[in-house]
């Protein structure tokens, strides 16, 4: 007997349906209780594990696991062993602080995840004793035989033994919008999922139809169960943000470690007290590490967590909000991410016109005269009519619900849009009698009572090469007689084939004749003479939105791309009505890229937009190569077959309502309006947030190099100390303590989504911000090193000496806020009411400042006393300096590039985008 762990690996669609079940030692009237009952302990329930949520403990110490938070215990260890107990307090409830905001977001958004879980277990109908009985789906074991209808989840993975018009939405596992209709001949073995039409697959939906089916697999074994496999064996990459940390960190401690260094040689070779030094260098170590980037950064990534739950996403984990907005690329899902998920009818061809029927015509209101002949009714009016009386779904009246095959719901929904209540019409119109749709006749017909005395006439919908076949004439525009026109049929072909170029999925629509009682049956078998009515084309539509967002992605230099596992035709028309294919390119196929070594994959990413028919295994390395390219890729999907890559991906980021809970729980952030548009404003945020861990960091390395410079000339030139520890960690306290945090709130500039990504192997700080650290350090440093001397030399006093240059580097602080603001634009252009937190924050520094100049308990702590007031214009107008030298350098760069605009085309590509197709692959040979 075959087993469940064989899956797809026997090649059940290989088999008949006799062979099928013989090799899985069953019958058609199902397994005995017993022997089903036996084969559950041996091959245990039909689930997949559920992971477990993250316990308390191992939350927490996640929290702690970053390269800064390294930093931040040395220093509260220094702190500690000086007895500075001040200090270590402060720091320990930095690193609380931290701990609990991440424990809480990460604790909120898990709950938020589960809480869209589906509780209920799906339960399923089987033959058991040869008799129908409905069972807990973890109850099925390979051999039972399943019973399948309308609206039916699919509980197993199963071999079909019957199909009556049984057709099956597979989108959560193939991405394919329309249902696939099933049948139970034999297959040939190499056939892609979506193409195994004898199989049906856990987790996927009955749409129309009846069928039997014995099951080949449970759980673990089945498709689905092979994909989570994928993903648990799938490593979450590390963030950008992590490793720029990592990397700062590290550039950090080797900076603090060297200029203490120096601070204790010169100060020892220039005969300094040696203890004085140590502690010297010990205060310097503290004030000079930003202890605050850790908290700043929490607090920075919560903030863009908030501003994100507003746009309707839920983030799982803080850092994600960064690496969304350092994304490159965004790789897409068309089913349900980019499109509705719900089939449409866009275009209508009928008396040889086509129709849009997105924008219906008000001037032109459907209406049915029953007592006319069919044929007798305006030609757009009879196919609407027509699509209505050959359908066997349900909708609500005019509401977007519905009940049965896409495709029948989409025509109910067309109708009426038109004017034509479905189930009016259908009542005034009795069934006589019907033939459903098989995959074998490809048509379903449906004879009505029209007309008065008993008549009746027939309507036929199917594929346009088998109704073409049934009809003699063409219905016409004519006002009398049946509208016939010319019988040449050349022209419905014609519509067809230019209808299926657009990728729209094509029906056609017919009627016979209404014949009066007593007339010849029709033959309902194999009808003939039928007039042709119509072409219906229906599609999957764009959410609204969508394009204009993936515009907004190509200005902000992310590329977008479709990775679907729908037909390549279909993806490829969406792609172009999308603007993600721009040029005549056909799409790459997952066959095509299941046949590509890894080089050949790379350069097929150049230029390359739409990937179709791609397996879950295919996206994973589209996602992969991308990533190798130096690519920061976001990946978007609401199936099972989408969670490896959204797992993979340097972001996933899944839909809450129409997603799967695979894919969710694969993701780290989850939109709960499954809105793609809202990506791009997760973009945004994502952006925002980043320039704010900048803004922040780049103030507390400007300030800390300042004091590293400055105290290292005061030592080398053998004067007393600049700043004494207690004054240093004063200086740390007060610069640190508010105007970085305040600086994390800032809105952003307005064109953040106009600049091209930044380069992977940047840090936290670009080079720019890196010049102007060096250029802000230095003016800081001068300046305070200046004061400092000329307050000795008027004065004679170390004490006010050191007094002016801790104010003077804390006014510089002030300043030096303003410069951070912007990367590029000047600080007169940034209003101040855009962050009114910075302002009162560096208010409150001063007067704190200020405050402990003349409290006498701060004053004999500290070692400072009160200022002349001629000392605080010059202190002040130094300290003016240096945010005068960085509006200097902003306004010499603004004037360079307009310079170098004016003398050639702008730099951001051939294609006019900041960052264009096919980059990713150039970058990597750079």
């Amino acid at each position: 007997m075959a087993t469940s762990g064989s899956r797809i690996d026997e090649a059940w669609h290989v088999m008949g349906p006799q062979e099928a079940i013989e090799a899985l030692d069953t019958s058609p009237q199902g397994l005995a209780g017993d022997e089903a009952a036996r084969r559950l302990v041996t091959y245990g329930p039909n689930a997949l594990r559920e992971s477990a949520p993250p316990s308390v403990p191992r939350l927490l110490v996640r929290q702690f696991v970053s390269p800064l938070i390294a930093i931040l215990l040395a220093a509260a260890f220094v702190t500690f062993v000086l007895g500075e107990w001040i200090d270590t307090g402060v720091i320990v409830a930095v690193l609380l602080f931290n701990a609990g905001i991440g424990f809480v977001q990460e604790r909120r958004a898990d709950t938020a995840v589960r809480a869209l879980r589906k509780l209920a277990v799906p339960r399923a109908r089987v033959l058991r004793d040869g008799t129908d009985r409905e069972v807990d789906g973890r109850d099925l074991v390979p051999g039972d035989v399943v019973l399948l209808e309308s609206g039916v989840r699919v509980p197993a993975d199963l071999r079909l033994i019957r199909a009556q018009a049984l057709r099956i939405d597979e989108s959560p596992l193939t991405g394919e919008s329309a249902p696939v209709t099933k049948h139970t001949r034999a297959l040939d073995r190499d056939l892609a999922v979506g193409d195994l039409g004898s199989l049906a697959h856990s987790g996927t939906m009955v749409t129309s139809g009846r069928g039997e089916g014995v099951v080949f697999a449970t759980g673990r074994s089945t498709r689905l169960g092979g994909i989570a496999d994928l993903i648990e064996t799938e490593r979450q990459p590390e963030t950008p943000l992590n490793r720029h940390l990592r990397r700062l960190a590290r550039l950090i401690m080797v900076v603090v470690l060297v200029a203490c260094a120096l601070v204790l040689v010169l100060g020892l070779i220039n005969g300094g007290e040696p203890r004085e030094l140590f502690l010297a260098a010990v205060a310097l170590a503290v004030a000079a590490i930003p202890e605050g980037l850790p908290i700043v950064l929490t607090i920075a990534l919560a903030i863009g967590v908030t501003r994100m739950a507003r746009g309707g996403a839920i983030v799982r984990h803080l850092r994600a909000v960064e690496t969304l907005g350092s994304a490159t690329v965004i790789g897409a899902d068309k089913t349900g991410t980019l499109t509705e998920n719900r089939m449409t009818v866009r275009r209508l061809w009928a008396g040889g016109r086509e129709r849009d029927l997105e924008r219906p015509d008000p001037a032109r209101p459907a209406s049915v005269d029953a007592a006319a002949s069919p044929l007798d009714l305006d030609p757009l009016v009879l196919a609407l009519v027509t699509g209505v009386l050959t359908n066997e779904a349900a909708v609500e009246p005019g509401g977007d619900g519905g009940v049965g095959d896409p495709t029948e719901i989409a025509l109910l929904r067309a109708a009426s849009r038109a004017g034509l209540e479905p189930e009016p019409l259908r009542d005034a119109f009795g069934l006589v009698a019907d033939v459903p749709f098989e995959p074998a006749q490809q048509y379903s017909a449906s004879l009505r009572h029209w007309g008065v005395g008993g008549g009746a006439a027939l309507f036929v919908k199917g594929s346009p090469e088998r109704v073409a076949a049934m009809c003699d004439s063409v219905h016409g525009e004519g006002e009398g007689g049946d509208g016939a026109a010319d019988p040449d049929l050349d022209a419905v072909r014609e519509a067809a084939h230019a209808m299926a170029g657009t990728g729209l999925r094509v029906l056609a629509l017919a009627v016979g004749r209404s014949r009066a009682p007593g007339d010849t049956p029709i033959d309902l078998e194999d009808p003939r003479g039928l007039v042709f009515v119509g072409l219906v084309g229906l599609v999957d539509p764009p959410r609204a939105g969508v394009r204009e967002a993936v515009r907004a992605c190509h200005a902000a230099g992310v590329r977008v791309l479709m990775i679907t596992g729908d037909h390549a035709l279909t993806a490829r028309a969406i792609a172009a009505e999308l603007d993600i294919a721009d040029g005549a390119g056909p799409a790459v196929t997952g066959a095509e890229v299941d046949a590509m070594d890894d080089a050949a994959l790379s350069a097929a990413l150049d230029g390359t937009t739409v990937f179709a028919r791609v397996s879950p295994e295919g996206k994973l390395r589209i996602v992969r190569a991308l990533q190798e390219c130096g690519e920061t890729v976001a990946v978007t999907g609401d199936g099972v077959n989408d969670a490896p890559a959204l797992k993979a991906a340097s972001i996933g980021v899944s839909m809450g309502r129409a997603g799967t809970d695979v894919a969710r729980e694969a993701s780290e952030i989850v939109l709960t309006d499954d809105d793609f548009t809202s990506i791009v404003r997760a973009v945004e945020l994502g952006r925002v947030t980043f320039e704010n861990v900048r803004r922040a960091t780049f103030f507390l390395v400007s300030t800390a190099v300042a004091t590293i410079l400055a105290l290292i000339v005061s030592v080398a030139a053998g004067w007393p100390l600049l700043m004494l520890p207690a004054q240093l960690l004063w200086l740390n306290l007060v610069t640190n303590g508010l105007q970085d945090v305040a600086l994390v709130f800032e809105r952003g500039d307005r064109d953040v989504l106009r600049r091209a990504p930044r380069a992977a192997q940047e840090g936290i700080l670009s080079p720019l911000m890196w010049r102007r650290t060096v250029l802000t350090g230095l003016v800081q440093a001068v300046g305070a090193v200046a004061l400092f001397a000329w307050a000795l030399e008027d004065t004679g006093s170390a004490t006010t000496a050191q007094t002016v240059a801790l104010t003077t580097l804390v006014l510089f602080a002030a300043f030096q806020a303003g410069n951070a603001r912007s990367q590029h634009r000047s600080v007169l252009s940034v209003p101040l009411r855009d962050n009114r937190f910075l302002v009162v924050a560096t208010a409150a520094t001063l007067a704190l400042h200020a405050a402990a100049l003349y409290f006498p308990p701060t004053r004999f702590v500290l070692r400072v006393e009160p200022l002349p007031l001629e000392y605080w214009p010059v202190m002040v107008a130094v300290a003016a300096s240096v945010l005068v030298a960085v509006e200097a350098e902003k306004a010499l760069r603004r004037w360079a590039g307009r310079a170098g605009r004016s003398g050639g085309r702008s730099a951001t590509g051939r294609s006019g985008r900041a960052h264009p197709a096919g980059d990713a692959v150039r970058r990597k040979s750079v």
